[in-house]
This record gives C-alpha cells, structure tokens and sequence, in this order.
C-alpha cells in the first residue's frame, strides 16, 4: 500500500499538495489540514443485499451490564457491540478512574477488555489497578501509541470491550504532523471506528477538555462516534456527574452520579440525599425544586443573595440556570409584584454543581429571589412550576414522579401549579398546595 498526502481546507474543501498557512480559495487561516491518500489495488466489491426492517434480530440482552448501574443508565441500559464511545472531561477529573474501574468489572464478568494507555506506563496503572481492588480477570493492558499496533493488538485478542485512553497521544506514522493535531484525531478516530464495526468490539475513547468546555479535536470528532460522554464535576469536590450530550443507542437526557473516594468512584444511588446535604434548613434565599433529568427525578437546593449595588448597572450572574431566564424572572418579578430589583445585585446558584434546563425550576428560582430580597425564609417545602410573562404559574410534566421524590426524602409540603392537581394520584402522606399566580405562589412559600 502507498500513501500520498494532501492538505485540505476544513472550510471550503481547497486542494494542495503542500501546506499553507492561508486559503487562497476562501482565505481562512490555518485551515489546511493533511490527509492521506492511500493507492492501492482493491478487491471486487462485495456488496451487502438489502434486508427487510423485519428479519433483522436484536435483543436488549446484546447489550454488556457494566455492573455500574449510574453508567449504564447514560449509555441506554449497558454497552452496544461494535459502537465507538467518546469520554470527555477536564485533567484530573477521574476519567481514566472510571474507564479502569468499568474494565475491571467486565473482566472479572468473563468479558475480554483491553486497555491501552498512552499517557502512563503499565506499573502506573497497575498501582491504580490495585488501589481500586482490580486483581483478577480477563484485563489486558498495553503502553503503546501507535495505533497500527494497537489495531494488531485488537485483531490478536479479539476482545469485547477497548478502552484508549486517551486519543490524543496516539499517532499514525504516516503522518507527519504530531499526536494530538487536527489530522491525527481525526485519523485515529476513523481507524478505532472501522475496528470497531468489523470486530464486534465496543470501543471507548477518552478525550480532552479544552478551556471553553469543548473536546480537543476537530467537531467532526463527535460526528464519528456513537456516543459521546462528559464527565463533569468540581476537582475539589467528591462528586461527579456522567451526562450524555450524543447517544445513538438511548436517551441524552439521562446523567449518572459518582462520588470519589480513596477506593475510586462510588455510585450514588439517592442523588436527591447528596444533592441536598449540607442545606441549611429555614435560610433566606435557599429553595427546593424538583428537577427531571431523563426518566429521573432529582431535588435540588436553589439558592439566590440579592444586595445593594455599587454601581448604575447592577450585576446579574449565575451558575446552574440560564441566564437570560434569570434575568427574564426578574424582569417579572418587578413588573408583576413591585419589587425594585432595579438597584440590587442579584447571584443565583444551583448547589451541587447541576445545570437546570427545564422551565419547571422558574417557580423555585423567583421564590429564592424574593426570599433573599426580603430576607425571609422559604417554608420546608419543595416548590415546582413554570413562571409565564403574566406572572401565571404553568404547568409541568412528570407531576407524579416529582411529588414522589419529595415524599422518599421525607417533605411535608410541595407546590405545584393549579392545572397539575388533576394529574396527580398521590396519598395523603404529603400536602399538595396548588397555584394560579407567581403572587400567590410567593405568599404561600414565604413564612
């Protein structure tokens, strides 16, 4: 086989046979990328007939259980055969924790896992192996960057699980250009897909995080694969959230939740329970909201501090929510109740480190607000709704699931917009309130 190499434009498809820093075509910058052209004789073409929708099996029992109930939830209820997984996330986060910590589990199950690390050496991983309690099984490990080796590797073995860790350091000779570029990515990427699809191998691949959020590589990276997985979470804080942003095989709504500890990652199976410790109970400025993230049910504290302002435009900022649909409850909140938030500050945060999407929080976030602004607690009870321009309170979906989890975390008292009251065949164990209006609603909560 021989290989020629070209540049191409990522913007407008330009052609060279030698890289320059400009696009004559489009005239972007750093835009050519190298590519290789392979010449080679090529078999006849063997052709797949097509089939009907109806003789093709499949089971959900295909799928491989990683015994990490939080992971297998992201992924759509365990691992697809022959699909290409990217794992993102900030340095040190706990990626590789996890990557290693899957791989020990499916060994110990019978299952045949490879890991290849090129980042770290064999003796380091083995000593992250034996602090996580990974002493026996199928688990092969390998230190190598080159990816027609580790492409040999997978061939020999034929194993069902290949973790890389990570796609960075890993590089194909034939090109120039060094590991982690553009071209190399992209490149490996292609190759760990195509093994993955004629082996059967399910393979994962862990990627960077650059500063604004984003994986390292081009974002054609995560057109390429079939599923793509952040691992999010504070550094200096124990927990960890796994949250699916691309998912061919399940729903990208649904998140896992780790805790790390010494013995590695630990599954949190009440994240409602660990979302909520350390609140402090009859705060002003602190509100409960039950938000749904998937099929689950999750209590989250609100918290929000207005003060006095320094300057002629007060500030706005948050963390956890919108912030446009902060500012739009504010705007509400001094339209439709009076409040003169004209010359205050407002910070509002959502604890634990979840990003809240979902209209059904504007109920909690704007009782926050008002309990902050007039310094008066919010009652011990979980507040749900979404807030119209009107000042209406709205209703919600997954009503049932809601009052539910505030019954298992032990809440006395929830409320809920008006028209969801019918919607609603829960028991007496917990008092239902239903509302019309943001006022009424704000009255209710405040004690």
């Amino acid at each position: 086989m021989k290989a020629k190499k070209k540049y191409v434009c990522q913007q407008c498809g330009f052609e060279s046979v030698k890289w320059m820093g400009k696009c004559p075509e489009c005239e972007s910058w750093n835009s050519l990328v190298e590519e290789l052209l392979f010449e080679e004789k090529r078999a006849p073409a063997v052709y797949n007939k097509p089939r009907l929708l109806s003789e093709i099996q499949y089971s959900e029992e295909e799928r491989i259980k990683t015994e990490l109930e939080e992971l297998d939830r992201v992924l759509g209820g365990g691992i697809v055969p022959g699909s290409l997984v990217l794992l993102g996330g900030d340095p040190g986060i706990g990626k590789s924790t996890l990557m290693l910590q899957m791989g020990g589990k499916l060994s110990a199950m019978g299952k045949v896992v490879l890991y290849v690390t090129g980042e770290e050496s064999e003796k380091q991983v083995k000593l992250r192996a034996e602090r996580l309690g990974i002493v026996e099984g199928r688990l092969y490990l390998a230190a190598e960057n080159n990816i027609e080796v580790v492409e040999s590797y997978v061939r020999e073995l034929l194993p069902h699980v290949v973790i890389l860790d990570s796609v960075q350091t890993v590089y194909l000779p034939a090109l120039e250009s060094p590991p982690g570029s553009i071209s190399q990515v992209r490149e490996v990427t292609y190759r760990l897909l195509k093994i993955s699809k004629e082996t059967g191998a399910a393979v994962f691949i862990v990627g960077h995080v650059t500063k604004d959020g984003s994986l390292a590589g081009p974002r054609t990276l995560e057109h390429m694969v079939d599923c793509v997985l952040y691992f999010e979470g504070e550094r200096y804080q124990s927990y960890r959230v796994v949250r699916a942003v691309k998912n061919r095989f399940g729903s990208t709504n649904e998140i896992g939740i780790f805790e790390m500890k010494e013995a590695g990652l630990i599954e949190v199976k009440v994240p409602s329970r660990f979302l909520l410790m350390g609140r402090k109970k009859a705060a002003p400025g602190s509100a409960v909201v039950c938000t749904i993230e998937g099929t689950r049910p999750l209590l989250v504290e609100v918290q929000a501090l207005t003060c006095p302002t320094g300057f002629n435009l007060p500030r706005r900022q948050t963390s956890g929510i919108d912030y446009n649909r902060a500012v739009l409850l504010i705007a509400v909140l001094e339209k439709k109740l009076g409040l003169n938030l004209t010359h205050e500050d407002v910070y509002i945060n959502v604890a634990g480190g979840i990003k809240l999407s979902e209209p059904a929080v504007d109920l909690a976030v704007a009782t926050a607000i008002v309990s902050s602004f007039k310094n008066r607690p919010v009652r011990e009870a979980v507040i749900i709704g979404e807030v119209g321009l009107g000042g209406e309170v709205r209703s919600v979906g997954y009503v049932e699931k809601r009052v539910n989890e505030a019954v298992k975390l032990g809440f006395k008292e929830v409320i809920i917009p008006y028209d969801n009251l019918k919607d609603l065949k829960t028991g007496g164990s917990i008092e239902v309130v239903g509302v019309r209006e943001l006022k009424e609603a704000i009255d209710l909560a405040l004690d």
